[in-house]
């Protein structure tokens, strides 16, 4: 891991527009490695777009970004994504979909990790299970596990808790707590108050594309 002095995640006057949109507007920030941050804001606050950036799955209109991942600077094998869609193979076992990602991130011993995953999070009786007979809390922790296939240094959740019931909410809560026990640096942006906040050692609030408030 970097010094904790140098963040592992640095945005400086980040802006992103879809023609004349505004969806993030002049956001500065600073991550530093093991934070725990939680961006709230209302639907439409341009929480997703900012975390895509930050992901680059989209490229910013303006502004710059810096990571300073161990090793090597490419973001995309150092950051685990985690969208409130779980984009899973519903025709495939929870078993086939990891081992089908862990051979796309190119890991070694792939059937090893993606049962080592499984195991982390609980779903060791539904290995053998197709997806699309998953829960909706069993399929976000295997999503989960597909986001931590490669051992990613900074943790992206977008709204992680949307569509789970309170049972599947506390479980999902008990992964990421021993996530952040292990050092992970998590990012989670939701807009409900109540989710995840536990977790988290910082709070910030985007509205209208701009992070208003801070701490």
């Amino acid at each position: 891991m970097p010094e904790p002095s140098v963040p592992l995640l640095r945005l400086s006057k980040i802006t992103k527009r879809f023609g004349a949109i505004r969806a993030v507007w002049n956001v500065d920030l600073e991550v530093s490695p093991g934070d725990s941050l939680a961006i709230f804001g209302p639907n439409g606050a341009g929480k997703t777009t900012l975390l895509r950036v930050i992901a680059s799955l989209t490229q910013p209109t303006s502004g710059e970004i810096e990571f300073a991942f161990k090793g090597d600077n490419q973001s995309r094998n150092r950051v685990g994504y985690v969208s409130h869609l779980s984009l899973l193979y519903n025709e495939l076992t929870g078993f086939e979909n990891l081992l089908f990602y862990a051979r796309l991130y190119g890991i070694k011993e792939a059937h090893d990790r993606a049962d080592e995953m499984l195991a982390k999070m609980g779903l060791e009786e539904a290995r053998n299970q197709r997806t699309g007979e998953y829960s909706r809390g069993m399929k976000q922790r295997l999503t989960l596990a597909r986001a931590l296939l490669h051992e990613p240094q900074l943790l992206l959740l977008d709204e992680p808790y949307t569509g789970l019931d309170q049972h599947g909410s506390r479980l999902f809560t008990e992964v990421l707590r021993v996530l952040k026990q292990e050092g992970r640096t998590i990012l989670l942006v939701t807009h409900n108050l109540s989710e995840g906040l536990e977790l988290c050692d910082r709070v910030m609030i985007q509205n209208r594309g701009e992070l208003v408030f801070q701490g």
